[in-house]
């Protein structure tokens, strides 16, 4: 009987395996990757919510802009890949991931970095399939006079690769409760460089496109589903979401919370701009180490 027994969960066992293999291959050839196996953790995430902070325990607070340049080797892993019709092993570009959201209406946008100003989908459509001009010289008429040239429209889709940056507006503060210096991401905005054929030559500006509100829940849960790209480890599982808790890139400071309410190029320039920025950073570390000193 012991023995009609361990063979029967034997049996048993073989079975549950050669299904659970099954379903793997299923789920792998249902998954449309070049993967060998079925990524799904990251599709049923959740971003896990920040901690309740009540206004009186908040002791100190100060705000900060900072910009990140996805053209940096550091920061690359935002900007690759930048087709979004093309599947790179499951994985999208920050800004395909925020475009593409805001597409199925999971959130929405503002037009500044207070997220006063709604900015609807007609608006960021028109940003997403903008129109553009080109100067067309005139040609020569009989007498070998150049007849006056004319500018043509034409409708452009904005391509991904001319997002190069994004701003962030967060805030750094110290907390009462545990007298640690924390920080608050709470805005984010797509740069994209929009160039221009002028009769004197190609101009090119930044342009903001709009205002993510990045303390919505919706934004995070939209972020926390998509993996960015570890060349370490490419099955490493560390979404946007989480890039941006732990602080895993590269940026400069452009402002401060000042009483002038204006930003560092506005009164420094070159070099000095880049010494005010790193003196920024510098004092915000210092903050918190000199609360300890005695």
């Amino acid at each position: 009987m012991k023995k009609l027994l361990f063979c029967l969960s034997v049996a048993m066992f073989a079975i549950g395996t050669m299904q659970t293999n099954a379903q793997n291959i299923i789920d792998a050839e249902e998954s449309h990757n070049d993967n060998f196996y079925a990524k799904t953790l990251s599709k049923g995430k959740e971003a896990i919510p920040y901690q309740h902070l009540r206004e009186s325990d908040v002791v100190w607070e100060t705000c900060i802009w900072r910009t990140i340049d996805m053209r940096e080797k550091f920061n690359q892993f935002f900007y690759f890949p930048t087709d979004p019709e093309k599947d790179v092993q499951g994985r999208q570009n920050l800004a395909n991931t925020i475009i593409k959201a805001l597409e199925a209406g999971q959130f929405e946008v503002y037009e500044d970095d207070e997220l006063k100003i709604p900015r609807d989908w007609e608006a960021v459509s028109a940003l997403l399939n903008r129109e553009d001009s080109v100067y067309v010289p005139g040609e020569l008429d009989e007498w070998g006079d150049e007849t006056e040239g004319t500018w043509q429209k034409f409708q452009t889709k904005l391509d991904a690769a001319d997002i190069f940056a994004f701003k962030l507006k967060e805030f750094w503060y110290i907390e009462k409760q545990d007298t640690r210096q924390k920080v608050r991401i709470v805005a984010l905005a797509l740069v994209y460089q929009q160039c221009k054929e002028r009769e004197d030559g190609r101009e090119c500006n930044s342009i903001d496109m709009f205002w993510v509100p990045m303390n919505d829940m919706r934004v995070r849960n939209a972020l926390v589903k998509v993996n960015a790209y570890d060349e370490h480890n490419i099955a490493a599982e560390r979404s946007y979401d989480d890039i941006f808790i732990d602080r895993y890139f590269d940026s400069y400071v452009t402002r401060e919370s000042n009483r002038f309410n204006r930003k560092i190029e506005s009164y420094l320039t070159g070099t000095d701009a880049i010494i005010e920025s790193q003196e920024i950073e510098t004092k915000l570390g210092d903050i918190e180490s000199d609360m300890w000193e005695y």
